[in-house]
């Protein structure tokens, strides 16, 4: 798989701009602030819907413009698929597949099969466990993309129950009836223990098809130094398997056991959202113990890791490495060269051309305000 062309409108830094790629290395050279990262992260929108960057849509417009346009060409075993897509802040993003309307703007993932490394990774180590869950259920989407509609019927689940919750917890306060308020959560519970079981088991399955490639790729990277090893930490408890039903039945029985906290509280405490993912080397958890040097190793292995996991499934996803080699030691960055070299697309940032090891040599383009030139 690779990206043969992308195409800008009004996104973030760019009017228009278009940018014919090939397989390969491609190296995008410029200063801070010129727009190397918008790119990059326009293709990581077409792969996941969403942004590595923000929260929201509305960064993502030019100021001035009221929507934006992404056109991305990706070719497949032969097969060029054209992804088109509209983002228009506070609305519905529309999509077209190959010039056709789609009905969900998430009937197009899949199209594209991406990994990112950036910077802001370092969160998935120090951050909250908020960047754990979402790395994991990227991957989820990345390798089977049913799972978006999985993942939005859960989010949906969880802002209705939520909504009565809060409605519940705020009668109390005036001292009202509680039984209306909650006649409908029951429903919600088993709507919630439906799609979150199907959540927890892709989890489940997801970290033990990782765990080798991430213990594998930090060994690559820091050079035997220590061992990295992830782990899924659930609520339900430890040593859980994917079993659907009895997922589903264990997420019942903790619903209804938290009910009196839930009601206090106004919220859902029990669900795959509260989940996390454990990073530890050795003994020690990452997290509070790793060093500047270690934490970078082991974000760039999780990408790394997913990387080669989407690969053994049979996938050929494209490789970006947005800013990586500046934050790298000599030795560190000579490894990372190595490992990635045989990628079928590889797409690099930089501030300078020195940044990249001579290894990875290829198709360069410099750029400049609003604009991409191939030298």
């Amino acid at each position: 798989m690779h990206v043969r062309r992308v195409e800008l409108t009004d996104f973030r830094s760019y009017e228009r701009v278009a940018v014919e790629f090939e397989p390969g290395v491609t190296v995008l050279v410029g200063q801070n602030g010129v727009g190397k990262t918008n790119l990059v992260e326009a293709l990581g929108y077409v792969a996941t819907l969403d942004s590595h960057r923000v929260a929201t849509d509305a960064p993502l417009v030019r100021a001035g413009a009221t929507a934006a346009v992404i056109r991305c060409a990706i070719v497949h075993d032969g097969r060029e698929l054209l992804v088109e897509l509209e983002i228009v802040p506070g609305k519905a993003n529309r999509a077209r597949l190959n010039r056709s309307p789609v009905r969900r703007a998430r009937e197009v993932l899949g199209a594209l099969r991406m990994v990112l490394f950036a910077p802001e990774d370092l969160e998935l180590v120090r951050g909250d466990p908020s960047e754990r869950r979402r790395y994991l259920d990227d991957l989820l989407v990345a390798r089977q993309p049913r799972f978006a509609g999985v993942r939005a019927d859960y989010d949906r689940v969880i802002k209705q129950r939520n909504a009565l919750l809060r409605t519940a917890y705020l009668t109390r306060k005036v001292g009202g009836s509680k039984g209306q308020d909650l006649s409908t959560l029951a429903v919600w519970d088993h709507h919630l223990a439906q799609h979150g079981a199907e959540l927890l088991a892709g989890r489940i399955e997801l970290v033990a098809a990782l765990a080798p490639h991430v213990t594998k790729a930090y060994d690559a990277v820091a050079a035997g130094r220590s061992t990295a090893v992830i782990a899924y930490a659930s609520k339900l408890g430890e040593g859980l398997s994917p079993d659907r039903a009895a997922l589903e039945e264990a997420l019942l029985a903790s619903l209804a056991e938290r009910r009196p906290a839930e009601i206090e509280r106004g919220t859902t405490l029990v669900g795959p959202h509260r989940d996390d993912l454990l990073l530890a080397l050795g003994e020690l958890p990452a997290k509070g113990y790793a060093s500047h040097g270690e934490s970078w190793s082991f974000a760039l292995a999780l990408r790394l890791a997913a990387y080669d996991l989407l690969r053994a499934d049979g996938i050929e996803p494209v490789l970006v490495l947005d800013d990586v080699f500046a934050e790298l030691d000599g030795g560190r960055r000579d490894r990372l060269a190595a490992l990635v070299s045989d990628a079928a697309q590889l797409i690099v940032t930089c501030a300078v051309p020195e940044d990249v090891p001579t290894a990875l040599s290829g198709a360069r383009f410099e750029i400049a305000p609003g604009t991409v030139t191939h030298v």
